[in-house]
């Protein structure tokens, strides 16, 4: 696979961790990962957004177990850690909704320096996703 488009909407801290290992996983492989964070999902790209993520609703209580868990597979805990490693593979490009930042405060000031941008969702489905080889939602 050359390419892959990944959207995310959920920032649960749990619910971040499936699509951002997939796209560690190929990028590993030297597949182009680009991901548009929609909804919630677009505070993980400031750097107090990333920071506040938790496991939300029924396994709240669970959250050190999951967070041990993930240390213990040797991944970083926190997930602009997790951010930087996938930034530093040099195929993953991360893309802020224009709609969710305005909704939800991100702006070109408190953007992670990691993120592509602030672009409308119909570029990227047009310009990324269509012309993916691989499209996942999350």
């Amino acid at each position: 696979m050359d390419s892959m488009a990944i959207i995310i909407r959920d920032d649960s801290y749990d619910k971040i961790l499936t699509p951002l290992a997939f796209a560690y996983l190929q990028a590993a492989e030297g597949t182009v990962v680009d991901i548009l964070f929609v909804n919630w999902a677009v505070r993980a790209l400031t750097e107090d957004g990333a920071a506040a993520m938790h496991i939300h609703g029924e396994h709240a209580k669970d959250e050190a177990m999951v967070r041990e868990g993930v240390a213990k597979a040797g991944l970083p805990t926190e997930i602009m850690d997790i951010l930087k490693a996938l930034k530093s593979t040099e195929c993953v490009n991360f893309y802020a909704c224009s709609l969710a930042a305005s909704i939800f405060g991100v702006n070109e000031d408190n953007l992670i320096n990691e993120a592509e941008g602030i672009i409308g969702a119909s570029w990227f489905l047009n310009e990324k996703a269509s012309k993916a080889d691989h499209c996942q939602y999350f």
